[in-house]
Formats: C-alpha cells, sequence, structure tokens
C-alpha cells in the first residue's frame, strides 16, 4: 500500500513536465479539469504497470523454472522512479560488477505493451531457445529507457521497467528491434505507448571499441 501510494503521489516525468504529452491542454494547467485528467491518466498508467506483474510472471518462462500451480510470483526486491520518468522493479540482485555506460552487454528481454499484451520476447517461451541482444550501453544504439535500466545491473540480475515513448523508440534506428518482420512492425506500432521490459542481464563484456558493429 505503501508503495502504491508513493507511485501514486509521484507520476512520470511526463505528468510533472508536458500538459501536451499527458492530454492536458495547454492553459488548463491550472485548473480543476486539466489536474483530474492529468491525475486520472497518472493513476491509470501505474496501476496498469502493477496490475500486469503477474500477467507478465505467467509468461515470462525465459527468466523462470517451469511454472508449478501453486508458486507465486517472484517478490520484488525495490521500486525505483528516475527522473527520467522510468519506473524499475528489482527482481534479482545477480552478482558480480556492475554495468556502466559504455560497457558492451548481453541480455534476454521480453517487451509487452503496458496493458500485458505480449510483443516481443528473445526467449521462445514454448521451446526455451533464446536469442540474447548484444549491445553497448549507448543512447545512439540503445533506446535512453533500456540503458538505464541495464546501467546499475549484475550479472544474472533481473529487472522489469516501465518505459515511457519519450525514452523509447524516439526513432526507428534505435536497438534492440526484432529481426523478424512481424514483431517488428509489432513494436512500432506500439512505440507511441508505455512499454514494459523484462530484462535478465547475462554477461558483461569489455567497452565497445569504435569501429565495431552491431545486429
Amino acid at each position: 500500500m505503501a508503495l502504491l501510494t508513493f507511485l501514486m503521489l509521484s507520476p512520470p516525468r511526463c505528468m510533472e513536465n508536458a500538459n501536451l504529452k499527458c492530454g492536458v491542454p495547454k492553459g488548463l494547467e491550472n485548473n480543476s479539469l486539466g489536474a483530474i485528467t492529468e491525475r486520472r491518466f497518472s493513476r491509470r498508467l501505474v496501476l496498469h504497470f502493477l496490475g500486469i506483474n503477474h500477467v507478465i510472471y505467467k509468461a515470462s518462462l525465459a527468466f523462470a523454472a517451469p511454472i508449478m500451480p501453486e508458486m507465486k510470483e517472484p517478490e520484488v526486491i525495490r521500486t525505483l522512479k528516475l527522473p527520467s520518468g522510468v519506473i524499475i522493479q528489482d527482481i534479482v540482485e545477480g552478482g558480480g560488477p556492475e554495468a556502466h555506460d559504455g560497457d558492451l552487454v548481453e541480455f534476454n528481454y521480453v517487451c509487452r505493451r503496458s496493458n500485458g499484451y505480449f510483443v516481443y520476447s528473445t526467449v521462445d517461451q514454448f521451446s526455451g531457445e533464446s536469442k540474447p541482444v548484444t549491445l553497448p550501453l549507448d543512447e545512439n544504439q540503445m533506446i535512453v529507457g533500456l540503458k538505464e535500466v541495464l546501467i546499475g545491473m549484475r550479472s544474472n540480475g533481473k529487472r522489469r521497467a516501465l518505459i515511457l515513448p519519450s525514452m523509447g523508440y524516439v526513432n526507428e534506428n534505435l536497438k534492440p528491434i526484432p529481426e523478424e518482420f512481424g514483431p517488428r512492425r509489432s513494436l512500432f506500432s506500439h512505440a507511441q505507448e508505455p512499454l514494459v521490459f523484462e530484462v535478465q542481464l547475462l554477461k558483461i563484456l569489455s567497452p565497445p571499441s569504435s569501429t565495431s558493429s552491431f545486429n
């Protein structure tokens, strides 16, 4: 209850910043109607994020052992709200050194819409076969929100995060992007809405060289 209250009182950055982004017409920021609209949007967004945790857990076989009927969703160690508006839930700490800006990292992820609908995963939920992504923690190559999520993680750590559109796919050159046409099309069709990423950091590699290229 305390966490929910904190999130309700601390809307994402777009709530604090731009009326247009949040659906509040300019000039109504001091109007009671504008305030009510903003609060409703903020609450709905946060409740969506918190309410789909159970759905994400069941669908993310990539990050858990086979689910038994009596198993419950793993406990969230902590919840952080970054200045950018990205909301992070730590699920598993991991071990070893932390990932830093510029490091080359290998990770698996599941991407969903904020209402819980599946978009893409690097792990096949039926066969368990995975296609990890290797990318530098560089905002010129990776969406900024995911970079913020991965920085500070340790090997085998897991995080779940709500990433706002302004911190996501602001252009189609930013990664990670599915290789297959269908998932790529699905991703970009929802790029202008908040997305939930569940990430497992596999390895922290050496910092990338300037001549390296990535898929």
